[in-house]
């Protein structure tokens, strides 16, 4: 099939680039629009207790549930007149606005219930609050909250005004989010064409994986318009899924252009070459993306529309990279011909320092053999430190604490962040951490709601319970009810709380508060109980999903290699990678030792989606590696007599083939994942970092030591497969051609036997 598309390609070369331009066009110009479809987060899903609470209490209690919060600071005090005049015109404001409701402030409390005035209030008088509720969907409660934050933020006669909440946080990274893509793929894209050009020496050779990486982003942002027609998708995965895309199509790019213009060099004609480079490193790239596509897809099992966004958006980015590299580079190629190392920079360069041509080199005598070589020498030792040394940069995961992100994931520039930092500072309560607990169809006597109130107040780290019985703190009713909170649909009570909700004390406080008694059915809501509901529906299918991608790595490299031994040591070297990678994420993001050299706020739990993202997409891009290696290191194990000699042989061969190739190609990712994590929200940071961890750490310490240590270890044994095994994957067709001046020679161990 693969030869098929090349020749196809080659006939009409000048018809199949035109095409993808027209394509790239139409993706480019139908998915600009995509940022303005997406939904911020994406993290919840209506199966959870607490979203069903929230939900009650839209239904029933409209008023009770605020989602944003508007904060008045003055020097003056919030009983100034310029406090006030201020306050009063956001009140009119908001009250005329037909997607609000529940409107109270500090200043409208003060009269009529001065008891709950002063929870709006804080602690030295200079800070007050108006919450509200914004109504209908997630994506229009965001786009209302920015309408809001723009309208609202600012500073005005020495008072100053700030917008925040959950719709409030969430529209300060929406906004970020759209900023730092264009960043991002301003400092990659220029860095990236830099760093080809290096590689290649060549300009016209390095250009055509940059074009493919542009094709790859123009068609990113049409299938994510796409998908934004048919579901939820996260704002996330607009600088993610660009960023996957330009980079594995840089990837694929640079594995077949570099087989290409090896193949030229070895005498081929460019016909020849290209449909050589497509059989085998167009070959290489059709396995690696299956495995990053299927590894990606494992993403569907999670019900949160954060993670069937990325599946789906994810899988179909990796086939257009795919399909962009096995298609349009044999037309380029064809168009180009020898011509592909024109523009030679490094000529001049010579010319310059007064040195004349550079002498190729073989593959024995290039730092990749005589390295691999020195490593199998010593595999056990290098196998036993390497493996060590990787558990030990990943124990710092062993103390890793899961929570949701809140505002502390944008920086103090954002408005939702000041007023996120006040509330956990300067009031006696964090009013956007209260919890809800909701009685749904509850019609017993407001004495039982009393008692529940006074029982709920006794729980450590409650400052008061709200109900329609009573304000209850520490076990006493200190004024009245409010009655709004029972109604013929239920009851409600809202629990205020002095700890961070995604803490140990905020779970250990939420499960106190669900030991408590109730009077009849309830459902907890809120940050604490969202969190923890959060948490279990993701930790609950973890098993799943890396089973699936377990299941597909061992089935698709078995097909490749027609080897059981070599996918089980893939499966352990990548969970070995993905490990020190955790554990170096923890230690910088969650205890924070890097905070102030990187420019993120520590708050004591990592976001639990970040980790089982990247863990899917890192294992794809490790399996991007494994298989590009695997693939020489096969070729030349074909061409041999398959002694253990031939077998070592072929390990060092096959790194030194590929060597140079897979680390400038884990640089290019490693530019292009740094770019994003050049972000201003902390998700972002660790996405960026963690996966450009774990592609250095991938191209260097799992493939220039741990596998061939490895592999010479197991010897001739890398290779079985029992019998019937065998025997299928002949019959399937996927072994790869001998080489045409292979011949089955015995193999010498040179760099052995020094």
């Amino acid at each position: 099939m693969l030869t098929s598309l090349a020749r196809i390609a080659m006939a009409r070369p000048r018809a199949v680039l035109v095409a993808a331009l027209l394509l790239m066009i139409l993706c480019g110009g139908f998915g600009a629009t995509a940022k303005s479809h997406m939904v911020g987060g994406g993290y919840l899903t209506g199966e959870l207790e607490a979203v069903q609470a929230n939900q009650f209490m839209a239904d029933s209690f409209p008023d009770g549930n605020p989602n944003i919060i508007v904060m008045i600071t003055s020097e003056g005090g919030v009983n100034s007149p310029e406090s006030r005049a201020e306050a009063q015109r956001i009140t009119d404001l908001l009250t005329a606005d037909p997607e609000v409701t529940g409107v109270q402030s500090y200043w409208t409390s003060t009269a009529a219930r001065p008891d709950l005035a002063a929870g709006l209030r804080s602690k030295d008088s200079k800070r007050g609050l108006i919450m509200a509720t914004l109504e209908g969907t997630d994506n229009e409660v965001q786009i209302a909250a920015n309408a809001l934050s723009a309208e609202l933020n600012g500073d005005r006669d020495g008072v100053q005004v700030r917008t925040g909440g959950m719709a409030g946080t969430f529209a300060d990274i929406n906004r970020q989010v759209e900023k730092d893509l264009l960043v991002s793929e301003a400092i990659a894209i220029p860095i990236t064409a830099v760093l080809l050009v290096l590689v290649f020496g060549s300009v016209v050779a390095a250009m055509l994986p940059l074009a493919v990486g542009l094709f790859a982003i123009a068609a990113t942002l049409g299938i994510l318009r796409l998908l934004t027609m048919v579901m939820d998708v996260s704002l996330f995965a607009l600088n993610m899924t660009s960023a996957l895309g330009f980079a594995l199509a840089i990837d694929y790019s640079l594995f077949i252009v570099s087989r290409y213009r090896e193949e030229i060099a070895a005498g081929r004609d460019p016909k020849a070459a290209i449909a050589r480079a497509v059989q085998t490193a167009g070959r290489t790239v059709v396995f690696s993306g299956l495995t990053v596509a299927l590894a990606l897809a494992a993403l569907a099992v999670f019900p949160q529309p954060f993670f069937k966004s990325f599946a789906y958006a994810g899988v179909a980015v990796v086939l257009a990279a795919v399909a962009a590299s096995v298609v349009l580079l044999p037309a380029a190629l064809m168009l180009l011909g020898d011509r592909i190392n024109a523009w030679d920079l490094r000529k001049p360069v010579r010319r310059l320092l007064g040195r004349g041509e550079s002498a190729p080199k073989a593959p024995q005598d290039s730092f990749w053999y005589r390295l691999v070589s020195g490593v199998m020498r010593r595999a056990l030792p290098v196998s036993l430190v390497t493996g060590a040394l990787l558990l030990f940069v990943g124990s710092p995961f062993l103390s890793v604490h899961f929570g949701t992100p809140d505002d502390r994931m944008i920086g103090t520039f954002a408005s939702s962040r000041q007023v996120g930092d006040a509330l956990r500072s300067d009031f006696n309560a964090d009013m956007a951490s209260s919890a809800v607990v909701v009685l749904p169809e509850f019609h017993g006597s407001a004495e039982q709601i009393g008692a529940y109130a006074k029982a709920l107040s006794a729980v450590p780290g409650v400052p008061a319970v709200l109900s329609s019985d009573g304000v209850y703190m520490n076990s006493a009713k200190m004024a009245p009810g409010i009655a709004a909170m029972a109604g013929p649909h239920g009851a409600y009570l809202s629990v205020g709380t002095t700890v961070a909700p995604y803490s140990q004390e905020g779970e250990d406080q939420l499960a106190a508060l669900r030991a408590v008694q109730a009077p009849g059915p309830v459902l907890f809501g809120g940050a604490a109980a969202l969190n923890e509901d959060t948490m279990d529906s993701v930790i609950d299918r973890l098993p799943l999903a890396g089973a699936i991608i377990a299941i597909i790595t061992l089935i698709l490299l078995f097909l490749f290699t027609g080897s059981v031994v070599l996918p089980f040591k893939a499966l352990i070297l990548n969970a070995l990678s993905l490990t020190a990678t955790f554990g170096a994420m923890i230690w910088i993001f969650e205890d924070g030792h890097l905070s102030g050299v990187l420019g993120f706020t520590p708050t004591g739990s990592t976001d639990l989606f970040m980790p089982v993202l990247m863990f899917c997409i890192a294992f794809g891009m490790s399996m991007d590696y494994e298989v590009f290696l695997l693939s020489r290191i096969r070729e030349e194990w074909l061409a041999s007599d398959r002694t253990s000699a031939a077998n070592t042989h072929s390990v060092a061969m096959g790194v030194a083939r590929t060597g140079r190739i897979f680390t400038a190609a884990a640089g290019l990712m490693a530019v292009v994942l740094l770019a994003v994590a050049t972000s201003e929200v902390t998700a972002m940071k660790l996405f960026g970092i963690g996966l450009a961890l774990a592609v250095i750490a991938d191209a260097t310490v799992i493939r220039g030591l741990l596998v061939p240590a490895l592999m010479r270890l197991m010897s001739t044994g890398n290779w079985w497969a029992p019998k019937p095994l065998a025997a299928l994957h002949k019959r399937i067709g996927l072994e790869e051609e001998v080489p045409e001046a292979a011949a089955a020679q015995p193999v010498p161990e040179p760099a052995l036997a020094k």
